[in-house]
């Protein structure tokens, strides 16, 4: 990482003859800032670098007084130019935060025009704090703060008006993270068009998007429909007023009020060019005596191709709609199926599904300041051979790195995915080499990169390495689905065995409840039986106590002798006074246990049931008297 050399041998070569010491055999191939060589002639200093230790011993000097000298060596290995050092920024204004890399080359102010794009803050209203150094203004250059690799920074805003209120802030951000859909009419064409974009997209990506649509030019399209509060093409649609979630609008040629005669003879050809700054179009290119649509030898086509993908695009998904689109109208309709939405989106998709399912990923990084781009696009990565492999073996997913602030953004989610090895050897991949196509295989602690395959090839070679990098991924996902397989037959018997104990456990809490609710019946009806025994025995002892005393034998008065049979078989005898009403009888009988209510007492001869005669009259009415010999039967 510090010298840049890739050979194993060579560095371990080096290594070799510093004894093992890194820092010397560092040192030996990167000259060292402000180094300080001694002659050997006394005490005379050269300003230098300083390569060092040497491999030789020098003699020592004439004078013991006179210092060490060191020879002046240079190295075996022609120097390497130092990679530059790589800085991390976490930078954090109000609710947000944005992650910023750039080399410590850079300056302060880079990165303000970074956080400018992020934040839609002006540079010049943002203060950037949080340096542990004292001055630090917009030219300061990052090497000289002496910085760690890892950074936190704040935005301050003094000069800007707070939001009126935290509710619309919040309905503001809202916005912003909505779709609205644009219904565009076409008014030549007659055509209409309906297009997504989100909150955050302004009015000008609008009119360029419309431009690839219809071939009208920004300049020369004329607009009905704006809200009048959309006076600027830099406002958002969040904040130009549109309906949402669909707004209508026209948009037509705008005719020149002076033609040419050459003009009016010759339809001319429009030339649009996309600056950096978003500055004027080229004008008709007859003005310049461009002739069937050449200028200067380039054809209009190729001046006219917009940005495959809009600098600062918030949201991935939408920027891939607009790679494909663009992708399509320069090389056609035949070219991989480019997956849209971010890159963690693509993962989720290729990575974490089923073992089955899972595929490879390839992410193509496209860059049209390259000579290659064109040829690899049309010739290599449009082939049906490729196109076909790709879409039955590789998610495709894409980014353009043309503008440094998509390239700084793709080298951030490089390294948060992949890690600082690969951002570095993206990082230092020249122009040239692009387009570059990243094989990535998801593992299961880490994402792995298999390959990275630069523009300079050829469609066999192409095909041989994506089939080289299936052949990898088709072994480990063969594990993968044997690990799947074991680990779901393994549920499945878990799963199986939980629910027969689930099933179990059922049965005996039915059981168990069964139990209960009969020891609880039972419980209730010994109850009901203890009560109603309480009862009988209450009555019974009632009944007893207002029996009138027996009278004895001996009595003057007459007397009735009853003897009484049970149904058991038992005889119980009692003499009552023959003026004794034949209630009485009915109360000693129940006293006796045996309640009228559930026993008949029935006489002998002639055969009758005492029950139903009158209970008020008395023992010598009912003829019961002098003595009777009674049954008692229980009612039916």
């Amino acid at each position: 990482a510090c010298t840049g050399i890739e050979n194993i041998d060579e560095a371990i070569t080096l290594l070799e003859q510093n004894n093992w010491d890194l820092v010397a055999a560092i040192n030996g191939v990167i000259p060292q800032e402000n180094g300080i060589l001694q002659s050997e002639y006394g005490g005379e200093t050269l300003q230098g670098p300083a390569y060092g230790p040497t491999s030789h011993s020098t003699a020592a000097s004439s004078t013991p007084s006179s210092s060490s000298a060191f020879r002046h060596v240079v190295p075996s290995r022609q120097i390497v130019e130092r990679q530059p050092r790589m800085l991390d920024f976490r930078v954090e204004y109000r609710d947000r935060n944005v992650d910023v890399v750039l080399e410590d080359s850079s300056t302060v102010g880079e990165i303000k025009h970074i956080l400018e794009n992020e934040l839609q803050i002006p540079a010049s209203k943002m203060l950037l704090k949080g340096w542990k150094t004292g001055d630090v203004d917009d030219s300061t250059v990052l090497k000289t703060l002496h910085l760690p690799k890892n950074n936190s920074l704040y935005v301050l805003t003094p000069d800007l008006p707070p939001s009126s209120s935290s509710s619309h802030s919040g309905a503001l951000q809202e916005s912003l993270n909505q779709n609205f859909m644009l219904i565009v009419t076409h008014r030549e064409a007659q055509r209409e068009y309906n297009l997504n974009f989100s909150g955050s997209s302004t009015i000008q990506e609008v009119k360029r998007n419309v431009y690839d649509l219809t071939s009208i030019p920004v300049r020369h399209q004329l607009w009905e429909g704006w809200p009048p509060s959309a006076t600027d093409d830099s406002m958002t649609l969040a904040v130009s007023g549109v309906t949402f979630p669909c707004h209508r609008l026209t948009v037509g040629r705008r005719s020149s009020p002076v033609q040419t005669r050459e003009q009016s003879e010759e339809q001319c050809t429009d030339v649009h060019m996309v600056s950096d700054s978003d500055g004027d179009d080229f004008e008709d290119a007859t003005e310049f005596g461009v002739d069937d649509g050449e200028m200067f030898g380039v054809a209009s086509s190729a001046l006219r191709k917009s940005p495959m993908m809009p600098e600062n695009a918030e949201n991935e998904g939408d920027a891939l709609l607009q790679f494909t689109a663009e992708f399509s109208s320069r090389y056609g309709d035949c070219h991989p199926v480019y997956f849209i939405g971010s890159l963690e989106a693509a993962f989720q998709e290729a990575f974490y599904g089923k073992a089955r399912d899972r595929k490879l990923l390839a992410i193509y990084l496209h860059h049209d300041d390259s000579v290659l781009t064109n040829v690899f696009c049309s010739q290599m990565l449009c082939a049906e051979s490729i196109v076909s492999y790709l879409s039955q073996n590789f998610i495709t997913w894409a980014w353009d790195m043309t503008k440094e602030a998509n390239r700084a953004r793709f080298l951030t989610m490089c390294t948060r995915h992949f890690g600082s090895v690969v951002a570095q050897t993206i990082r230092t991949q020249k122009t040239d080499q692009f387009p570059l196509f990243l094989i990535i295989m998801g593992k299961r602690s880490s994402n792995e990169v298999l390959n990275v395959i630069q523009g300079n090839t050829t469609v066999d070679e192409l095909m041989m390495r994506l089939m080289a990098a299936m052949e990898i991924f088709s072994a480990q996902q063969q594990e993968d689905i044997k690990d799947e397989d074991e680990r779901e037959a393994r549920e499945n018997v878990k799963r199986e065995q939980d629910e027969a104990y689930r099933i179990s456990l059922e049965a005996d809490r039915a059981k168990r409840e069964a139990q209960e609710r009969e020891i609880a019946e039972q419980f209730r009806l010994e109850q009901i039986r203890k009560e109603q025994e309480e009862e009988r025995e209450a009555i019974r002892l009632s009944l007893e106590q207002s029996l009138p005393p027996e009278p004895k034998e001996e009595s003057t008065e007459s007397v009735s002798k009853l003897r009484i049979r049970t149904p058991s078989g038992e005889f119980f005898e009692r003499r009552f006074l023959a003026s004794s009403k034949l209630q009485v009888v009915f109360d000693f009988v129940a006293s006796k246990g045996y309640p009228w209510e559930e026993y008949k007492l029935l006489g002998t001869f002639p055969r009758r049931d005492v029950t139903q005669l009158d209970p008020n009259k008395s023992l010598l009415e009912v003829k019961l008297y002098p003595q009777e010999t009674l049954f008692l039967e229980a009612k039916e």
